[in-house]
């Protein structure tokens, strides 16, 4: 692809004094037409979807259901209605997990290196009797298929709700989930995939996973903050118990009873943030025009620069496989008796190189490793450059190399 032409839709990166942005993992830049849209909502059409039948209001339900159908066409549905507008990729996981209907002894799998968005809302089903295990990674943290499917077999009956992680925000790592779902499906599961980290950066077709469920957030995919999306079979998403209800969710109500209208409707309740859709739509739009094949190539590519660069580095070690290619655009370092924050904070310092540094929200694969610091992690997407990633092994190396005495 032509990096530099797409790094020209974004305004962040332009001018003489450019950040070196390698936080994507946690959220993507916008390009201007997103931030156009959300201005151009706000200034031109400021109202409501569903409720309105003036000019305005008319735009805006049509603005809703454009965008609906082609997030839909992004991950490879068929039926628009299955796509629900949330918050964000954590909403959609909760709204699964309180929305199903459970039994004492229920089992949920997930894996060892779950982001707590995906681990939370199944501890807290403890209360309803439901029991979370969790499938313990390989060596490298690649995903154990035998492990998983003993696990599956040692549920018994029990076995409800399979819900990992598609590519970890951890170490990049992909989970075979179209594997992972005939063998969960065998056993009579649901699988519900966290899309957090895949959808922004690989060909997504739900459909050729085989999963259920799927949930996602638009922040990580240069869309705006506060948008997120679940899809799910219609005849699962039809019987999930609003987390939030009122307003448009009902199709009547009284004092005594009411009574929830199908999907989307049902499972999005309150006023939508259209000013948000409005930006998913424009981000869409301009993820249409690229392959998602060449943005994983080209973050891979940035990725094996900076991982080629620092791992023989005294005190480093990089989490996940060896080979960059298997851990796409991330590169998520443990320092030996340094402090991670510090050494976060310089890089912005000596370099302007933007990166994470912390647990990221993997408490469960960092504490019982006794890596209270975390990790210091690079994320690529796609319109970081090999210039760009050669700029973090040169600030990267003169940090450890001076923090480390000049060894």
């Amino acid at each position: 692809m032509d990096v530099r032409e797409f790094r020209s839709h974004f305004p962040t990166l332009q001018g003489d004094d450019v950040p070196v942005y390698l936080d994507n993992a946690c959220m993507t830049l916008r390009p201007k037409q997103v931030i156009d849209a959300v201005q151009e909502y706000y200034a031109l059409n400021p109202s409501c979807a569903g409720r309105s039948v003036h000019r305005w209001g008319m735009s805006v339900s049509q603005t809703v259901s454009r965008c609906r159908r082609k997030l839909a066409d992004y991950i490879g549905v068929k039926q628009a209605r299955e796509v629900v507008f949330t918050p964000n990729a954590t909403h959609s996981i909760n709204q699964v997990a309180a929305g199903l209907k459970w039994k004492q002894g229920d089992i949920v799998l997930t894996s060892d290196r779950e982001h707590n968005s995906n681990l939370v809302p199944w501890l807290k089903l403890k209360d309803k009797g439901v029991e979370l295990r969790t499938v313990p990674s390989l060596a490298d943290n690649s995903f154990d298929l035998e492990a998983f499917e003993t696990a599956c077999a040692d549920a018994g009956g029990h076995l409800r709700v399979v819900s990992l992680v598609h590519v970890g925000n951890l170490d990049g790592v992909e989970i075979p989930i179209s594997e992972v779902s005939k063998i969960a499906h065998d056993h009579g599961a649901i699988i519900h995939v966290d899309g957090a980290q895949s959808a922004p950066h690989i060909p997504i077709d739900v459909e050729a996973l085989g999963c259920d469920l799927f949930s996602f957030s638009i922040h990580k995919m240069l869309g705006p903050t506060g948008v997120g999306a679940l899809w799910g079979r219609e005849e699962i998403m039809s019987t999930l118990e609003p987390i939030c209800a009122g307003g448009g969710t009902v199709s009547s109500a009284s004092a005594s009873e009411y009574s929830l209208r199908t999907i989307p409707d049902r499972l999005e309740g309150g006023l939508g943030h259209y000013a948000g859709i409005c930006g998913t739509e424009a981000a869409l739009d301009l993820l249409s025009k690229y392959n998602m094949h060449d943005f994983a190539t080209q973050e891979i590519r940035v990725n094996d620069i900076i991982s080629n660069g620092i791992k023989d580095l005294p005190g480093v070690e990089i989490i996940g496989p060896q080979a960059a290619s298997k851990r796409g655009g991330i590169c998520s370092i443990l320092l030996k008796d340094l402090d991670i924050q510090n050494v976060g904070i310089l890089m912005d310092e000596v370099g302007g190189v933007f990166v994470r540094s912390g647990l990221h929200c993997v408490n469960q694969w960092f504490e019982p490793r006794g890596y209270m610091q975390g990790s210091l992690r690079a994320s690529a997407y796609a319109y970081n450059t090999e210039e760009e990633a050669k700029c973090f092994v040169d600030t990267f190396t003169e940090i450890i190399e001076g923090l480390s005495g000049g060894v």
